[in-house]
């Protein structure tokens, strides 16, 4: 099942089609809870300009020319619940399957879920539902381009203090500071050859809450992992502070972008 291109793609734009099958596609684990963001619903749900990010997050990767197929890896409990959200805001093609227990599983059930012809794939976090459709593309296009496994991101603005960690607030004693110049903010989507993924997640167990960052699984394997730039709206809605500036990004894209 691909995205219609009229549903998505730019007018005047037409996204490349291939009746094989499509070639690339994202898959969006939205099954965390989001503790950081306070009670209620799970953070992929919580409204962002009167609807949820997880709709934007959707919205956002199917813009981009690149894509042709998005997954979303739902609750264990809730896909009917996320299928009938996005039907409800105009997303029947999207792809929602139950996801796991850890976002390792999710990503990985994700996975399991893509047509064969699938080649190229992006893992999104549904929280950041701002990102750029240009970022998508950049990323599709450098694993296209070759490179097996790509990620986003800016540089590190702030000092890094590397410490030993102590829990219940006590200080921390410092140990290390990096040269922030050799440091990257990673954001996502983070692209990868599929076959490259797949073995990913095949051979490196799951420890503890499970892996957070796939490129981080796919270096475990020895494979090279490249940096495209980021954008500073792909940033991750987390914490309270961050859903306040991502209404504010929102507010002025409608007003000067007509999004």
């Amino acid at each position: 099942m691909s995205i219609d291109s009229t549903d998505f793609a730019p007018s005047g734009d037409p996204r490349p089609t291939d009746d094989a099958g499509p070639r690339t596609a994202v898959v969006i684990p939205a099954a965390g809870r989001g503790v950081r963001l306070g009670p209620g619903a799970p953070k992929a749900l919580r409204e962002l300009g009167g609807t949820p990010m997880l709709v934007h997050a959707v919205r956002a990767t199917a813009r981009a020319r690149a894509v042709e197929l998005v997954v979303v890896v739902a609750p264990p409990d809730g896909a009917a619940s996320v299928r009938a959200l996005l039907d409800g805001h105009g997303l029947p093609e999207v792809v929602v399957v139950p996801g796991g227990d850890t976002r390792q599983d999710s990503v990985r059930l994700g996975l399991a879920a893509l047509p064969d012809t699938v080649e190229t794939v992006l893992v999104h976090d549904a929280a950041r539902p701002l990102v750029p459709d240009e970022t998508v593309d950049a990323v599709a296009r450098a694993v296209r381009e070759g490179a097996p496994a790509v990620v986003p991101a800016l540089p590190v603005t702030d000092t890094v203090k590397q410490v030993t960690p102590r829990g219940d607030g006590e200080p921390e004693p410092v140990t290390g500071t990096p040269d922030r110049a050799r440091l990257r903010a990673v954001q996502t989507p983070q692209g990868f050859d599929r076959k490259v993924l797949a073995e990913a997640h095949a051979r490196i167990s799951a420890e503890g809450e499970g892996a957070t960052d796939d490129a981080g699984m796919v270096e475990r394997l020895g494979v090279e992992v490249v940096v495209v730039r980021g954008h500073e709206e792909a940033f991750k809605v987390t914490r309270p502070l961050d859903l306040v500036l991502a209404e504010a990004v929102l507010a002025r894209r409608r007003a000067h972008d007509a999004f």
